[in-house]
């Protein structure tokens, strides 16, 4: 028998190998595309010389840091949303009317305001995380079982310790998921800044390798990058089932 793990990687290596055969075939030469075995060829030749661990470590420092800053700010806001029925009528429109801008068209401003490299990428990045955690943590409060309020009420629990000792840890599952989520558009939103316009990172070096004319190295970045993000997600699914348990099974059906 075979193990699932492995069934599901059957696809994706058939797909390889046969992509590898028909480059061979025709002797491929272009510009855009490479055979498999030349981008792990160039994939290999980045990390010898460090290229690809230093692009790594740029575009992390700027989504991780980007994701605290948007997630705390989301978080509080979420929160508060959540708790303060009167606040969430009053700030629905002001929500509603910044959420859907485009994180990427704040470029020009934050470009003027705070020139390339971390900062610039960092603010671009906050914002994006902001409206998945604010939207999902106001949602799980609001989604608490409200006899659980009602206790906190009957013991004259503070406003500040019904939401450290109530509120935060009935809605911890979903806030982490909506964690989850935040972290994968964070590694999105800072490649895409990279490409479009700061020279540091992952999306940066994707660049210079088109420019460079050498797809294989191009389409190298985009495997690592991928491979970046399937490691970074595995890793939340598994401390999320750690810390959770079957509480975060919930959190995925929801």
């Amino acid at each position: 028998m075979i193990p699932e793990r492995a069934k599901a990687l059957l696809l994706p290596v058939a797909a390889l190998v046969m992509l590898e055969i028909w480059a061979r075939a025709i002797d491929l030469q272009s510009d855009s595309l490479a055979p498999p075995s030349a981008i792990a060829a160039a994939l290999v030749g980045a990390f010898a010389d460090g290229s690809v661990l230093i692009a790594t470590r740029d575009t992390l420092v700027s989504a991780f840091t980007g994701l605290l800053i948007g997630g705390a700010v989301g978080l509080a806001f979420g929160i508060a949303l959540g708790i303060f029925h009167v606040f969430d009528r009053l700030m629905e429109v002001t929500i509603e009317s910044i959420r859907p801008i485009p994180s990427i068209a704040l470029l020009p401003i934050a470009l003027i305001a705070l020139g390339f490299g971390y900062r610039m990428e960092i603010l671009i990045v906050a914002f994006a995380c902001i409206w998945p955690i604010l939207i999902l943590s106001r949602a799980a409060v609001g989604g608490i079982e409200p006899r659980l309020i009602e206790v906190s009420r009957a013991l004259r629990l503070s406003p500040l310790d019904r939401v450290r000792k109530i509120i935060v840890p009935a809605a911890l599952p979903r806030i982490f998921l909506a964690f989850r989520l935040a972290a994968g558009i964070a590694l999105i939103v800072a490649v895409t800044v990279e490409i479009a316009i700061n020279p540091i990172g992952l999306g940066a070096a994707i660049m210079t390798a088109q420019q460079a004319l050498r797809p294989d190295l191009m389409l190298a970045y985009l495997v690592w990058i991928g491979v970046v993000g399937y490691l970074l997600n595995t890793g939340l699914v598994v401390a999320q089932r750690h810390l959770f348990g079957r509480a975060a099974l919930v959190g995925d059906a929801a």
